[in-house]
């Protein structure tokens, strides 16, 4: 046991790194009065511990649970990792919790494992209670035998309770039942959380040990994870209002119990805004309309007639939106039919009301739900009481629940009509779906933020934090900011002052050979490995191609591949060059160590395809923050330069790390500020980042990255000739 007292007994090393010391203290302040704090870091802040050791003591101070959160993988190992260290120091209690469709033995649905352990729990209990009634009925007839005769009266009416015990068992035993869960109920699970709790424990980890022992390793999480210090979760957990609500309640914690800590803290936008968005597919409607002509209920004809009316709605929105050739084109990937209008409903929903006849829409409604949720009840006891191998899920409540909240939520602001449309791999068959698609995530972070009792955001990217707090519903957060802290004469980062990558000049001769020639000087210069992030993977591919005619050793990520297995071949080589785009797995979440990678770039300003959707965000943005170049900022193109910073933060990832960071695109530069205007992004940068930025002419890089890393006696033998 640590003696140091505060929450330095919660950071396991000898000395903390420079400033974090000073973040430690600016977050116990700010978690004290129950403040959020916004907290930017880059690489070797030590953001994680910088977080979580504040985080932990006010936790003890105040009776609290810490929940540390991300959504990348690679994260949720240094959680891990940095927990079992704190363990080694001071005693706390920790869990890693993932979802149960990963933790599951049997692999079944969430509904399914809900019937599943219902069933098993009855089951158990029966034969629990059968258990003491033959004991009580042994007794009893022990007593009668010496004489007492009330015990034999006594012993009648336990033989009665127990013959209606053993018909209940007798149907409980042919309804499906979980084993696994069963095994948790009626072995012995000490040795199991004294294992859980020795250390911190990976849901890999507990799935192992489970499956050897045949428990259910997700039932035992939730038994055991009352009371704990900390939890390390996956963004759903909190970001999903439902899941939430049980989680807590797991927890035994009420939300304003928990200390929230969110890493990796600029994707929270877009989870948030996934997790709040509903969708419902064409196949749905078909079923529950073929699920109602098989009720022989009477509401049925209403409620068919409600949902045929959408149905065909929508296939009518999208067949009409086809051009000649267009149909054809369609492929396995979802595309998007536009359907909204600015001065009326949305196409499907004037389509549906037209092809709608009935004795009324919300009374049809009302009896599609009713009967809905009677028929998913009845599925409920069909799969308990073992009339069916797996558990139904009702079409008609899904269906029925989504058309009310089309129409009744579909014209609120921040919500965005769409159809899209798909083909089937296996049938060839073009079908598609409705959904209503989530403009401003705090509508989703603003009320969990509002509810727990604190929450850090940490990222390297989150300035401006104006900006954050207005796109995720902060209110008065506490910001702080800490750059790179390794020694700046190890890097160099340099705005290169190639043409424009606007999309209308990137398939000019000229502007291609400008760029080609400034990737090849870089990588020739580069002792080592050299990284190139481009705004897709078309781009990618093209300057790869280019760079493969040059002689260069070429790693081309691309799209639907395992990456892994690239990676691993391109940190091994010396001298390649892994060309990848900006929006896939690589840009953040994984680091290029020492020669791993020697140099990045970025090449073009890398802004994400902006479709029908991207302008309804930028102009339910423009709305909600009362700007008409709100939108474009807060929606576009400082997600961009974020995404860039975090591309920038693969390489110098340690003290003794030397690289170059370079932007390839004359917007990034500073005399883009007076020559394009608008167009410039350089000023989205933090000042900071700003003011290490370099600019460079092209044909000038070559010699600067040369006698950089010359200087730094970075070159083995002779340096490269420029």
């Amino acid at each position: 046991m640590s003696e140091t007292s505060g929450y330095m007994r919660f950071f396991p090393y000898d000395e903390p790194y420079e400033n974090q010391r000073e973040a430690m203290d600016r977050i116990y302040n700010t978690l004290v009065r129950g403040q959020n704090v916004l907290f930017e870091g880059a690489c070797g802040t030590g953001k994680t511990l910088s977080s979580l050791a504040p985080a932990l003591e006010v936790a003890r101070e105040q009776d609290k649970t810490v929940v540390i959160t991300t959504d990348v993988h690679q994260q949720m190992r240094q959680f891990v990792a940095e927990a079992r260290a704190i363990t080694r120091e001071e005693s706390i209690q920790a869990i890693v919790f993932k979802g149960k469709s990963s933790m599951c033995h049997i692999d079944v649905g969430y509904e399914e494992c809900q019937a599943l352990r219902d069933n098993t729990r009855a089951l158990v209990d029966a034969e629990r209670d059968r258990h003491q009634l033959e004991r009580r009925q042994r007794e009893l007839l022990a007593e009668s035998q010496e004489g007492d005769g009330g015990a034999a009266d006594a012993r009648s009416a336990v033989m009665d309770e127990l013959e209606t015990i053993e018909e209940r068992l007798e149907d409980l035993e042919a309804q499906n039942v979980c084993e696994y869960y069963r095994n948790n109920l009626t072995e012995e699970t000490d040795d199991f959380f004294a294992w859980l709790f020795e250390d911190v424990r990976t849901p890999e980890e507990i799935y192992e040990r489970a499956e050897r022992e045949e428990f259910c390793g997700y039932e035992l999480l939730k038994e055991g994870i009352e009371g704990v210090d900390l939890v390390v979760c996956n963004y759903h957990h909190l970001l999903d209002s439902t899941i939430r609500e049980q989680f807590f309640r797991w927890l035994g914690r009420d939300p304003e119990d928990v200390i929230a800590v969110f890493d990796e803290a600029h994707n929270v936008e877009d989870a948030a805004r996934e997790h709040a968005t509903r969708t419902c597919s064409e196949r749905t409607f078909e079923s529950a309309i073929d699920e109602l002509a098989e009720t022989g209920d009477p509401r049925s004809e209403d409620a068919t007639n409600v949902l045929s009316a959408f149905h065909r709605a929508l296939v009518e929105t999208y067949e009409e939106s086809f051009g000649f050739g267009q149909r054809e084109r369609i492929d396995e990937n979802w595309e998007d039919v536009p359907i909204a209008n600015e001065d009326r409903r949305d196409d499907l929903t004037l389509e549906f009301l037209q092809r709608y006849s009935g004795r009324g829409i919300d009374d049809d409604l009302e009896a599609a739900m009713k009967l809905g949720q009677e028929l998913d009840e009845g599925y409920e006891e069909a799969y308990r009481e073992g009339e069916t191998a797996t558990r139904t899920e009702c079409q008609t409540l899904q269906a029925a629940a989504f058309v009310s909240a089309w129409l009744n939520e579909g014209s609120k602001e921040g919500l965005y009509p769409v159809v899209s449309v798909t083909r089937d791999a296996g049938t060839d068959e073009v079908y598609g779906r409705a959904e209503l698609y989530t403009c401003l995530p705090r509508q989703v972070t603003g009320r969990l933020f509002d509810e727990v009792y604190a929450t850090v955001l940490m990222s390297a990217t989150l300035q401006p934090f104006d900006v954050t707090e207005d796109v995720l519903g902060l209110e008065d957060a506490v910001t702080m900011a800490y750059g790179l802290q390794f020694p700046a004469e190890n890097r160099r980062t340099y705005a290169v002052e190639t043409p424009p990558l606007f999309s209308s000049d990137r398939d000019d001769p000229a502007v291609q050979e400008t760029v080609a020639e400034a990737i090849h000087d870089a990588v020739r210069m580069t002792p080592g490995n050299a990284l190139a992030f481009f705004p897709n993977y078309g781009e990618a591919s093209r300057y790869a191609d280019r760079l493969e005619r040059r002689g260069e050793t070429v790693y081309l990520d691309e799209p639907g591949t395992a990456v892994e297995e690239l990676r691993r071949e391109f940190v091994d080589d010396d001298g390649g060059i892994l060309c990848t785009s900006l929006w896939g797995t690589l840009a953040e979440g994984v680091s290029f160590d020492g020669d791993d990678a020697r140099t990045v770039l970025v090449v073009g300003v890398p802004y994400p395809h902006l479709d029908d959707r991207a302008e309804a965000v930028q102009e339910a943005y423009d709305v909600a923050f009362d700007g008409t170049d709100t939108g474009w900022r807060y929606a576009v193109e400082i997600p961009t330069v974020r995404k860039t910073r975090q591309a920038l933060g693969r390489v110098i990832r340690s003290p003794e790390d030397v690289g170059v960071r370079a932007l390839l695109d004359a917007r990034y530069s500073r005399e883009a500020k007076s020559d394009l205007g608008k167009y410039s992004v350089n000023g989205s940068f933090p000042h900071e980042e700003r003011e290490e930025l370099l600019d460079i002419d092209p044909e000038k890089l070559k010699f600067a990255m040369l006698n950089f890393y010359a200087d730094h006696g970075r070159y083995d033998g002779d340096p490269p000739s420029p």
